[in-house]
């Protein structure tokens, strides 16, 4: 069974908004617009990590699956390394970046062709990923080392690493491109900015207890981090680094996610509940219940449905709770297949389907569900290979 974990943090609104960045507006090649236009008319593809086999000491050789989300057919295997824990794509779709925690190392797969190039080593014990707005960097947070390796995707190659806070866990990147921002779970936690122009790391920006998720507003100017034992959120001016007033929310906030227009931050908490918080004023307003443990919040891409997956009535039973975002309104429960737990969830373009990715921590399959976001019906469950932990979806 594999150790390591991956954050959704802005990544769930961050893998819809892979997204956020439109595929003509990367810098690359001169024949990336074309090719994106491409990738635009045809349906977008669907990555899955797995475990290809399991031994006593844990996942070995590790299996990315691409979907066709059009028909949710399965294409060939990809073989990447040991223990593969997240993944990103890059804003032009063109390559799909899978980190190999067991290895030390992240491997580039070529969407156009779905095979993995030469894997590129990084720093000790790599968790998280994120690639810049225009498509240029892929930066690598190394938890046992506490660096982050940029690696320049127009060659593949690791630049030097980045000495961050102790136990990073998620790094986030403004929507503008300039900085990127390392939440370190060390208690006192920590967030460390990262100037991208120059990858150097600003003094690292103290938060009083531990945290455990951010996100970015749309407008790059401010970052929110959940103080999960204080119940409170801390805005970040982004322009002067700096902590605002942490806002209080209660119940161990531990999931934020925003919305496109940059107008509202829902807060999950661990105690069943989540919190709107209005970010032209930083006040919280009514507390929504969702009657369990918050796991995750992935937004629409059009910001009308909050999805909160919760822990089920019974330990087999993961649940989605819609959240209308006008109203704030629950609406109907979405019950999923059998599976421990949700590891990962993401929007197709459109948004007209939520893929939610279930690992059930043992060696049996994980499983792949399709949620028609139109009518909140799931479709029919789709196996994967043993201890699935991340999911991304092209442009």
């Amino acid at each position: 069974m594999r150790t390591g974990t991956t954050r959704a943090l802005g990544a769930v609104t961050m893998v819809a908004a892979l997204g956020l960045v439109t595929p003509a507006a990367v810098a690359g090649t001169t024949a990336a617009p074309a090719a994106a236009r491409a990738r635009q008319a045809a349906p977008a593809t669907l990555y899955v990590d797995d475990c290809a086999s399991i031994e006593a000491v844990g996942c070995r050789h590790g299996h990315v699956t691409p979907f066709n989300t059009a028909t949710n057919h399965r294409g060939k295997k990809i073989p990447v390394g040991v223990e593969p824990t997240a993944m990103a794509i890059t804003p032009n779709g063109a390559t799909v970046y899978v980190i190999n925690g067991g290895t030390d190392t992240v491997t580039p797969i070529n969407t156009a062709t779905n095979t993995p190039g030469p894997a590129i080593a990084v720093g000790h014990a790599p968790d998280a990923i994120a690639i810049t707005p225009n498509g240029k960097t892929a930066y690598v947070v190394n938890l046992q080392s506490s660096t982050v390796t940029p690696i320049n995707t127009a060659t593949n190659t690791a630049r030097r690493a980045i000495t961050v806070g102790p136990f990073p866990r998620e790094i986030a990147i403004t929507p503008n491109g300039k900085t990127a921002y390392v939440l370190n779970e060390s208690d006192p936690g920590s967030v460390t900015p990262i100037h991208t122009a120059t990858n150097t790391a600003g003094p690292d920006i103290a938060m009083r207890g531990s945290i455990a998720d951010m996100a970015i507003t749309p407008d790059s100017k401010t970052v929110y981090v959940a103080n999960f034992h204080l119940g409170k959120v801390t805005p970040i001016d982004t322009a002067t680094n700096t902590a605002g007033s942490p806002i209080t929310v209660g119940g161990h906030p531990n999931r934020v996610a925003i919305t496109p227009d940059g107008t509202t931050v829902y807060v999950g908490t661990r105690t069943g509940s989540v919190v709107p918080v209005s970010t032209a004023t930083n006040t919280a307003g009514t507390r929504i219940s969702v009657g369990r443990s918050v796991t995750m919040i992935a937004i629409t891409p059009n910001g009308k449905t909050a999805y909160v997956a919760t822990n089920g009535p019974g330990p087999r039973e993961p649940i989605l709770k819609p959240i209308t975002t006008a109203t704030n309104a629950v609406g109907k429960t979405i019950v999923l297949e059998s599976g421990e737990r949700l590891a990962a969830m993401a929007f197709t373009p459109s948004g007209k389907k939520l893929y939610v990715l279930g690992d059930t921590n043992a060696e049996g399959p994980g499983f792949v569900t399709a949620v028609n976001t139109a009518t909140g019906t799931p479709g029919n469950q789709i196996s994967v290979g043993p201890e699935p932990f991340a999911m991304a979806i092209t442009p």
